[in-house]
């Protein structure tokens, strides 16, 4: 089973977001955590777009990537375009990519939804890479 980071700036939205959605979907084939470069609380409005849609992401909380260790991870994704701010050992991972998703924060409950329908493509999409 694969161990999934997704980073983002203050784990606070897309980078929860993207946690629920791997947890849910990729049941059985990765494990999924989230982190940020700082902390901060999880957005209430991310907690209810992804409520909508039936993902419960309420219990998550934030948690700072120094927290953590490398090569605990197989796959590091980065949603904000913090990559660059990444040390070297989380981007040389097996598999890195930089999503680069706009951040919903401040903006109308719709920009929320949007990005979050867009997490859930490339949720999807690296959930089905992993099967080939």
């Amino acid at each position: 089973m694969k161990k999934v980071m997704f980073v983002c700036k203050h784990n606070s939205r897309r980078s929860q977001m993207a946690e629920g959605f791997a947890r849910t979907l990729g049941e059985g084939k990765i494990t999924a955590t989230s982190s940020g470069l700082a902390i901060n609380e999880v957005d209430p409005i991310s907690c209810k777009v992804m409520s909508e849609i039936g993902i419960d992401i309420s219990q998550q909380t934030s948690k700072i990537l120094n927290n953590f260790h490398p090569e605990d991870y197989d796959i590091v994704i980065s949603l904000c375009g913090c990559g660059v701010n990444l040390p070297e050992a989380w981007v040389i991972r097996d598999v890195f990519e930089d999503w680069q998703l706009d951040d919903p924060a401040g903006e109308s409950i719709e920009t929320f939804r949007r990005v979050r329908d867009e997490i859930k493509v490339r949720v999807v999409q690296l959930i089905a890479s992993l099967s080939l």
